[in-house]
């Protein structure tokens, strides 16, 4: 259970740091790279998606600190379970009420699921 637990933190903590790293350095061209988004220079908009790049490297660095320091597993695997699943809720809720994304949002929304999935499945079993 232990390596399911440093490959799943190790996974979502890589994914959440390096997206939110590019999409901090330059949301413009990494919006439109990885969901086809196509961003204007509107200073409020891209402020936005700043804050948000801001949370997802931030919690990838507390994700990928519960790989190598005992003591933060369990509130990386939280982070992990609360930052991915809050965003498919977010995507899921979306598709209810806005319609149904391009593919890359889709794809987007089923790393979530797996990511959200896998990190509350070892938090359960870390629990338990």
């Amino acid at each position: 259970m232990e390596t399911l637990k440093i490959i799943t933190l190790s996974l979502s903590g890589l994914l959440l740091l390096v997206v939110g790293a590019m999409r901090l350095s330059n949301p413009i061209k990494t919006y439109l790279k990885n969901s086809g988004i196509k961003l204007e220079k509107d200073v409020d908009l891209l402020n936005e998606m700043r804050g948000i790049s801001g949370v997802m490297l931030l919690g990838g660095i507390i994700i990928l600190l519960g790989t190598i320091i005992p003591e933060l597993t369990t509130s990386s695997l939280m982070v992990a379970s609360l930052l991915f699943l809050g965003f498919a809720i977010g995507r899921i809720l979306g598709m209810v009420k806005d319609g149904k994304p391009n593919k890359l949002l889709i794809q987007g929304l089923v790393f979530e699921l797996v990511f959200g999935s896998a990190s509350t499945f070892c938090l359960i079993t870390s629990l338990i």
